[in-house]
């Protein structure tokens, strides 16, 4: 590549143990859990996520000595769901409903760490007798454990991961992704882009990096009908009947998976943006079938819509300017929808471009 054309590069955080960026917040989440006292070694970790966290907390927790509970919308890849089982982690998979709705995946999760601290606690006075420790009968049950099959019996109390509000995700990024970028690039960065899910990476990274130099530019690129755009752009999120979602199936009218929402986090709120670009479901699967045929990288939906902010960004910035993004998972994860002709079919997202055309490039 040509010095004076923008140089664009992915970080690929695909090559993680557990095959996503999330790894970093699950290693946080847990380990400050721990440290704190609110996960006890022997526990059960719970959360509420479309996929890649849950997989990373999955894969994480065993190597603490500690369960994990995943509850997951019944429309995430199935693919998914399957690498949580076999990871060991328990799966419940329910209907998607709004944020608002008690039984949203993540206030199911929320409550699922609850009922294991109060089963921990029954089992606890059970197992005492007269001052003295036992061990829990044989076949007893709880009437509680009955109403939860799913929840992983006589763990050690519950920790809810909440990686959507819990600061240790963008901790996570603000300690570890940021600093990497910068050391990586030598310091030799101009701006840096990426969707936000729970926003812990475009947050911790964009403050880690403007701190450095507030030279560098951080923007937001956000997938359709999310309400992120919108808040950066004009400074408010969507009607209260968009924000609740129009469609059952899909609330967030994108095939792209774990980016854009409708509310802010916590960790969403400490990012330090420039700027935001609309992202389309189109681009985001063209641009992985380009990147698929011209680099050798097979990307999930959310790391094709990262490049497609770069590309945009790229275009802004012009000559000479280096961008970089997250690659934030790779693309096996997504074979029955992103990846599968008759699904993109049915939305008329079935990829024609040969080149950038798609980007209004030549």
């Amino acid at each position: 590549m040509e010095s004076s054309m923008p140089l664009i590069l992915g970080k690929c955080e695909f090559l993680n143990p557990g095959g996503s960026v999330k790894d970093r917040v699950a290693l946080k989440v847990i380990e400050e859990a721990l440290e704190s006292g609110d996960l006890a070694p022997g526990g059960v970790v719970t959360e509420g996520s479309a996929g890649s966290t849950a997989i990373s907390l999955a894969t994480v927790a065993p190597a603490f000595g500690c369960k994990c509970h995943v509850v997951i919308p019944d429309d995430a890849a199935i693919e998914k769901s399957q690498i949580l089982e076999a990871l060991g982690a328990t799966v419940e998979r329910v209907r998607p409903v709004s944020i608002t709705h008690k039984d949203h995946f993540v206030n199911i999760a929320r409550r699922r760490a609850l009922e294991a601290n109060e089963l921990a606690a029954k089992d606890k006075k059970v197992s005492q007798v007269d001052g003295k420790d036992r061990e829990p009968m044989d076949g007893f049950v709880t009437d509680q454990e009955k109403e939860n099959p799913g929840l992983l019996s006589h763990c050690n109390g519950g920790f809810f991961a909440d990686q959507f509000e819990n600061l240790a995700n963008f901790r996570a990024h603000y300690e570890g992704t940021g600093p990497e970028i910068w050391e990586q690039t030598d310091g030799n960065v101009d701006a840096f882009v990426a969707a936000a899910g729970t926003g812990g990476t475009v947050a911790g990274v964009s403050t880690f990096l403007q701190e450095k130099s507030p030279k560098i530019k951080c923007f937001l690129i956000d997938p359709p009908g999310s309400g992120l755009f919108n808040k950066v752009t004009r400074g408010v999120m969507y009607t209260k009947e968009e924000a609740e979602g129009r469609r059952l199936k899909n609330p967030f009218d994108t095939i792209t998976e774990g980016i854009g929402i409708n509310r802010l986090t916590k960790n969403f709120m400490m990012a330090k943006l420039d700027g935001a670009f609309q992202g389309t479901d189109k681009e985001a699967v063209e641009m992985s079938r380009f990147l698929l045929k011209n680099d050798g990288l097979f990307l999930g939906s959310s790391s094709a819509m990262n490049c497609v902010g770069a590309v945009r960004v790229a275009k802004g910035l012009g000559p000479g300017h280096t961008i970089v993004t997250i690659l934030c998972d790779n693309g096996m994860r997504h074979l029955s929808k992103f990846y599968d002709p008759k699904y993109l079919a049915q939305y008329g997202l079935t990829p024609t471009a040969t080149g950038l055309e798609f980007m209004s490039i030549k």
